[in-house]
């Protein structure tokens, strides 16, 4: 087809309204993107000649240029993540380039930077509201981060490397889908299904029967079948988490344990969509383009843009919350070595081990198991008792759209969100249910439209919330496990930051200008309130009976709330100081490999060592494909801030309604409000009335003792 016939009625080209997400084709994404950025182009050259040091002449001219790729761009990135397939792959890497190549021209540029340091000592710098002024402060940053002040030689070379870095996060991350749909193994002995819970072998069931209608085929082991239940099976295996995690708890085949894990940690680590050398080639130029920039090393690029002062402060929380959780972790993993040996089990305790024996622990010290919850928590109750509770809290109502709005799944659902008054001020796409063909693993939020001014208009602000929850199966709905709820609370808490924003100005608005080790902040915090008494009561309904939790189970639950806590927290701080280290001391031309450092690590902070050919840093896509290079730190560094908040409400009383809807509003006037706006510090202090402090992090994780004489 002519490129000229994909220019009329091209989905990505509209400039309005919600995008068409039904109507997008592969074949739409090259003529679209590089007609966009053709006409991007044109205006740029206008606003270089004609520009002003006055914010109308700077930034809000540049405003016009963003707004169409919105639209034309943005969708691709998504369904890059929800729709991945070999056509949208091509022509994303074919065009992704030369949005590179734009964006590095547009930052780099000397006519707007002169211009915007011109503003600073500007008469009109006075009178610019201080979140324009922080927008045009941030903007010369940024501007200075992405080599503005690099002579042309070392430009040039810059701009190679962020064009190879940016092709190598895409490749990196289609490895880790291409190696995670890879893998699978198939289970045909009903003995070695003795134990699974109801929901693993109905999903284990489903995916082999799905898998055999995509490929039309039938393995030879069971040829005579066509479609697998839960009682005889097969049942198919895979590294999608709604198996994985499951299986790994409640499967009493130790072999096929040590398979699964060892494929888990092993993924994306050999053959074509080997993942090590793309390590080191993206690390190695992350240190190059410090030092082009006069930095030492990435992390300090990284933490130029955040909240963490230096690295030194990032190892010191690391060290101060591993002494605090130490202990705890040894004591973990000597209950649940206990407990085996106290089966009978006389094999050394290995990593495919724990799952195994941690669940068994769990259920016998609180007397409850995963599957018990998961007929309570059908995911319809749980949607409605989240919106149900936002309502109090923030005096929102969340509807879902009944007038066909364009998706990209038929399993995606939109919803507006209106005010106290009635009046629409935002919406969110939904889409939930596992789906490893096409759909990377996790759950994040991004944004869809940003909240920005158009002429007389407001353009209102859009979510995407993405989960991989267990989906439903036959007449069965969708049942939640509890980490499953926990999750969807974490990604509205992201979704509301972006959604409530109050401010007009796009480059503050929502989550946009925000230092990543703060944007955790409101999805952390929204996690707390799955073990409030009432919230979590309201979230649940039996999918048959619609009987709520009983309260037995409820007390359980929160019981459990820190079981094995300090070997979760030892988990994250391994993580984040692994990736720090990676970004600042690490040679990627050295001796030591990267799957070394994180081993090294790893004996400083885990009970137990990671095993010799552990290769999950190939997997690693928050730091590899995602935003957190330098940066994964920011999940414990903003739970800190988020628990400290969640007190204010402990403070006022949970049961005190009253207090609770006061303190929710100054929480969306504040954290949900103003976005970036200000300084998240300051944003904290606005909200809290001071400063944050973790010791109320440490409570939480039933690390150190409430104080009775405080309050």
């Amino acid at each position: 087809m002519a490129a000229v016939d994909l220019l009329v009625n091209n989905p990505l080209l509209l400039k309005s309204s919600l995008p068409d997400f039904a109507s997008m084709r592969a074949e739409h994404i090259v003529p679209a993107v590089r007609q966009l950025l053709a006409e991007a182009t044109a205006k740029l050259d206008v606003i270089e000649n004609e520009i002003r040091p006055t914010w109308a002449g700077t930034l809000a001219r540049l405003e016009e240029i963003d707004h169409p790729f919105d639209y034309g761009w943005k969708p691709v990135g998504h369904l890059f993540g929800v729709m991945n397939s070999a056509d949208l792959r091509t022509a994303h890497d074919t065009v992704l380039p030369e949005v590179v190549q734009f964006s590095l021209r547009v930052n780099q540029s000397q006519t707007i930077y002169q211009a915007l340091k011109q503003l600073q000592e500007s008469s009109e710098w006075t009178l610019l509201t201080e979140t324009r002024q922080r927008i045009v402060n941030e903007r010369i940053k940024g501007a200075e981060l992405a080599g503005i002040g690099l002579c042309e030689t070392q430009r040039t070379r810059f701009n190679a490397v962020e064009q190879e870095l940016s092709l190598l996060s895409t490749e990196f991350a289609n490895h880790v889908l291409d190696a995670t749909k890879a893998f699978h193994f198939d289970v045909t002995d009903v003995t070695d299904t003795l134990g699974w819970p109801r929901t693993l072998r109905t999903l284990a069931a489903h995916t082999w029967t799905a898998a055999q209608t995509v490929n039309n085929a039938i393995t030879e082991a069971v040829v005579e079948l066509s479609v697998a239940t839960p009682e005889r099976g097969p049942w198919r295996i895979t590294l999608e988490m709604p198996l994985y995690q499951p299986f790994m708890e409640h499967c009493r085949n130790r072999s096929l344990r040590e398979k699964l894990y060892r494929a888990s940690v092993t993924r994306a680590s050999h053959g074509t969509v080997d993942n090590d050398p793309l390590i080191i080639r993206i690390l190695t130029l992350r240190q190059e383009k410090a030092r082009l920039l006069g930095y030492p090393n990435y992390a300090d690029v990284s933490l130029a843009m955040k909240m963490a002062p230096s690295v030194a402060a990032v190892c010191n929380m690391v060290s101060q919350l591993r002494d605090a959780s130490w202990a705890a972790a040894v004591c973990d993993l000597d209950d649940i070595r206990s407990l085996k040996d106290s089966c009978g089990d006389a094999t050394p305790l290995e990593a495919w081990d724990v799952p195994y024996w941690a669940e068994r622990l769990r259920e016998d010290r609180y007397a409850y198991t995963d599957e018990e919850l998961r007929p309570y928590f059908p995911f319809s109750k749980v949607l409605d008792g989240l919106f149900e509770l936002l309502e109090r809290l923030f005096s929102i109502t969340i509807r879902q759209a009944t007038d066909g709005v364009s998706v990209w799944h038929p399993d995606v659902r939109f919803y507006r969100v209106y005010d106290a008054g009635n009046k629409q001020i935002a919406g969110f796409y939904l889409d939930p249910y596992s789906r490893p063909d096409n759909k990377r693993g996790g759950a994040w939020m991004d944004s869809c439209l940003g909240r920005r001014r158009l002429g007389s208009e407001m353009q209102l602000p859009v979510a995407h919330l993405v989960c991989n929850q267990t989906p439903p199966m036959g007449e069965t709905p969708s049942l939640m496990s509890f980490r499953e709820v926990e999750t969807l609370f974490h990604e509205m808490g992201h979704g509301l930051q972006h959604m409530l924003t109050t401010v007009d100005d796009a480059d503050a608005a929502g989550i946009n200008g925000v230092e990543w080790d703060a944007v955790e902040l409101p999805s952390q915090f929204m996690e707390n309130w799955c073990y409030h008494r009432a919230t979590l009561l309201n979230l649940t309904g039996h999918y048959q009976t619609g009987e709520p939790l009983p309260e037995k189970l409820f007390d359980k639950i929160c019981a459990a709330k820190n079981f094995r806590v300090g070997t979760i927290l030892l988990r994250q701080l391994l993580f984040g100081l692994t990736d720090m280290m990676l970004h600042s001391e690490f040679d990627p031309q050295g001796s030591e490999s990267v799957h070394d450092l994180n081993r090294r690590l790893s004996t400083q902070l885990a009970v137990l060592p990671l095993l010799p050919e552990d290769r999950s840093l190939c997997s690693f896509q928050h730091i590899f494909s995602g935003g957190y290079a330098a940066g994964y730190y920011s999940y414990k560094w903003a739970e800190i801030l988020s628990a400290d908040a969640f007190s204010a409400f402990e403070d006022a009383g949970l049961e005190d309604a009253a207090a609770i809807q006061q303190i929710g509003i100054r929480f969306r006037d504040t954290v949900l409000a103003l976005g970036g706006s200000r300084h998240p510090m300051l944003v904290f202090g606005m909200f809290r009335g001071r400063e944050p402090n973790p010791e109320a992090l440490l409570r939480h994780s039933g690390l150190i003792q409430p104080d009775v004489n405080s309050a």
